[in-house]
């Protein structure tokens, strides 16, 4: 499922390692270097294509193989690499029945030292049954896209208190219908800088500089806009059970051929590790989205709150849920008003990990749009049971 799948993993990542810059790998690909999975499963959409009215239902059938490399390289180098690929059959579904998607990731982390670390990352996507549907666009069988995603982050420290980070990002996108990638193809770039300072052991204060700059390949000269983000805030680690993250600042984004505007910008997080493999993570951001309506709107302001759970019921049984609720306000071109829409996404999950190597998932999703123009309203209902087996 969706959320609770990019919420877990995001959860699991916001550890720091003490030594090298290792991010932790699932349970089923600990102790070898590669790693085949094959996951199987059903499921129930009710809404294919995110449609307002006259929504398509259809029963899925998926299979799903996977093969992924974690290696250490040197004792400082780690080395990583995964392809997937999901064959999806649906019953009622107009057009292609059978679609293919890939993902394919590659990651390169080296520690210099225990403190400074670089880490690169690279994820490849072609979903051809995208799980998050582009709101407003008249019915079409085909919302299918390409997403590439590029991440660099380096870390090193500058005296004993004060650390210094350097990331960057670049995001493209590339949409499969002539008609959706006249508006929506385009590469979202990144750049950010921050200093730390350590207060204390468990606390830093932090100062952030970002620049984003996000072009538009069809018409950008109406649509392209560039951001700059000046920011403060505090990161509080307790005993590693607790994690407090916060930002405040502000955002001013230039426009292409449309007003400028100058917005508060803010990220507050949190993560609670209770047991071992039991966690709590939620937060709140501000900030300015891209629409997929980029004919009437220029972006988003978006009010994003997010909780995420993750509760181990036994030594086999690990149960998850999430919740999403945005509040936000589509900014109208000129000539067109602004409206107001709120976005809810909901999910539960129940995982049975009878071996290492073998599980039995069934979950449930719920994504409901409600906006003022009724023909952006959307509401997604999704059920299925899948097994992986690993080997």
């Amino acid at each position: 499922m969706n959320f609770i799948r990019a919420w877990a993993i995001g959860g699991l990542l916001a550890a720091t390692p003490v030594w090298a810059v290792y991010a932790p790998i699932p349970e089923q690909e600990q102790g070898k270097d590669l790693t085949v999975s094959v996951r199987g499963g059903a499921s129930y959409d009710s809404n294919l294509f995110g449609a307002a009215t006259g929504a398509v239902d259809s029963m899925i059938w998926e299979l799903a193989p996977k093969i992924a490399y974690n290696a250490s390289v040197t004792d400082q180098t780690f080395f990583s690499a995964s392809y997937g690929l999901t064959l999806s059959q649906f019953d009622d579904r107009p057009g292609d029945k059978l679609l293919d998607s890939h993902d394919l990731a590659l990651r390169v982390a080296h520690a210099f030292s225990q403190t400074s670390n670089l880490d690169i990352n690279e994820v490849y996507m072609l979903s051809r049954n995208p799980e998050s549907l582009l709101a407003g666009i008249p019915l079409s069988p085909d919302q299918s896209f390409a997403r590439n995603q590029l991440d660099a982050r380096y870390v090193r420290p500058l005296t004993a208190k004060i650390g210094l980070t350097i990331k960057a990002r670049t995001v493209n996108y590339d949409y499969r219908t002539a008609s959706l990638g006249r508006s929506l193809d385009r590469t979202e770039n990144l750049y950010g800088v921050s200093g730390d300072y350590a207060i204390m052991q468990e606390l830093k204060a932090v100062g952030e500089y970002r620049r984003q700059d996000v072009y538009y390949r069809k018409i950008g000269e109406a649509k392209n806009k560039a951001s700059d983000f000046l920011m403060g805030g505090l990161d509080y680690s307790v005993a590693k059970k607790w994690m407090l993250n916060g930002r405040l600042g502000a955002e001013s984004r230039r426009r292409a051929a449309e007003r400028d505007v100058t917005v508060p910008y803010a990220e507050l997080s949190f993560k609670y590790d209770y047991t071992e493999t039991s966690f709590l993570t939620g937060g709140y951001a501000y900030t300015l989205d891209e629409t997929s309506d980029t004919i009437r709107f220029t972006d988003s302001k978006i009010n994003r709150f997010f909780l995420n759970a993750q509760h181990s019921l036994s030594a086999l049984v690990v149960a998850s849920a999430s919740l999403g609720w945005e509040p936000s306000q589509l900014q109208g071109r000129r000539g067109f008003a602004n409206l107001d829409e709120t976005t809810t996404r909901a999910g539960v999950a129940l995982s049975y990990l009878p071996r290492k190597n073998w599980s039995i998932s069934v979950s449930c999703d719920y994504d409901r749009v409600n906006s003022d123009d009724a023909a952006r309203n959307l509401r997604r209902n999704r059920a299925g049971l899948s097994s992986t087996y690993s080997f």
